[in-house]
């Protein structure tokens, strides 16, 4: 018989996961947690919170490596483990994807069985507090896309992007672009423009997406038009008709974002909780690029301009 050693893997981690080693209290897992789910050969980012509602149950919030935020109505804690159930949003299939996990010297880890039935391994760390300065200083503001061609700037796949009078354009659904430099603290000024029913996203870090969709006319909600996707809603509905150019303004320090729109201010210092779905990866105390998303249909984006922020 062939060796899985993979299987072999899973059934150390569940083993594990029934095996009591020590006590654990409930304020062990409260909290924010960045996970990476190993998953048929890819590393996904996710995201994982922990909070009480009342004295004894335990509530949250989940992120898969797609889609939305969503809420989780109970974890059940025994025995030192932890378990939850996700109900499926974009995934394939009924079934939920059902957590266990353990808390480890700090650390998470633990399986979870997809909707198809599959087993996966994961693990998690603590999300980082990520400071934000009181008196910011900032530096040169200097533009990142040259108008000219893709320098400095790579696809996630095969690339469709291409530039036509000083436009960085994609004329169909296909890779997100990606620029080659991470940043940490920042101004970002972008312009850009999308037909009817358009819809794409600006990427902070690779992490955190500020929805880009031709949602004039809508009440505001954070899957929509200026929203942090899934987690900040804008406090009203600015956008403009489908075919026209408009302008997000956005300063991000630590986890504190503020975005203008359209000449407006939509969400106003605000604390993102976590990465959104669609993220690069899940290390938030890392500098990451900024990522345009190409994969919902034609999308055009100009004037690119970046303003660090200078750290004393």
């Amino acid at each position: 018989m062939r060796f899985n050693f993979k299987l072999f893997l899973v059934s150390l981690v569940l083993l594990f996961l029934n095996t009591t080693i020590f006590s654990q209290d409930d304020k062990e897992l409260e909290g924010r947690w960045d996970l990476v789910i190993s998953k048929d050969g890819e590393q996904l980012p996710s995201w994982l919170e922990v909070k009480k509602s009342g004295y004894k149950t335990l509530v949250g919030r989940f992120v898969y490596a797609f889609g939305s935020a969503r809420p989780i109505s109970y974890i059940e804690l025994k025995d030192g483990i932890f378990s939850f159930a996700i109900p499926p949003q974009w995934e394939e299939g009924e079934n939920n994807m059902v957590f266990e996990g353990k808390w480890i010297d700090g650390a998470l880890a633990g399986t979870m069985k997809y909707t198809d039935g599959k087993t996966h391994l994961w693990t998690a760390k603590r999300a980082p507090k990520l400071i934000s300065l009181e008196n910011p200083v900032w530096g040169a503001p200097r533009e990142i896309f040259n108008q000219k061609n893709l320098d400095g700037w790579y696809a996630s796949g095969e690339n469709q992007w291409v530039v036509e009078n000083g436009v960085l354009t994609s004329k169909k659904s296909g890779s997100n672009l990606i620029t080659d430099e991470k940043f940490s603290d920042f101004q970002l000024h972008i312009e850009f423009r999308y037909s009817k029913d358009g819809n794409s996203g600006v990427y902070l870090r690779g992490r955190y997406e500020v929805q880009v969709a031709d949602n004039k006319g809508s009440e505001p909600d954070n899957i929509m038009f200026g929203g942090l996707y899934g987690f900040l809603t804008p406090n009203e509905m600015v956008a403009k008709s489908a075919g026209e150019w408009q302008a997000y303004d956005i300063t991000l320090i630590g986890r504190r974002v503020t975005i203008v729109a359209n000449g407006k201010t939509i969400i106003n210092d605000q604390i993102i909780p976590g990465i959104t779905g669609g993220a690069m990866d899940s290390d938030e105390g890392e500098p990451g690029p900024f990522m345009l998303q190409g994969d919902h249909g034609p999308i055009e984006f100009r004037n690119i301009v970046v303003t660090p922020l200078m750290k004393k």
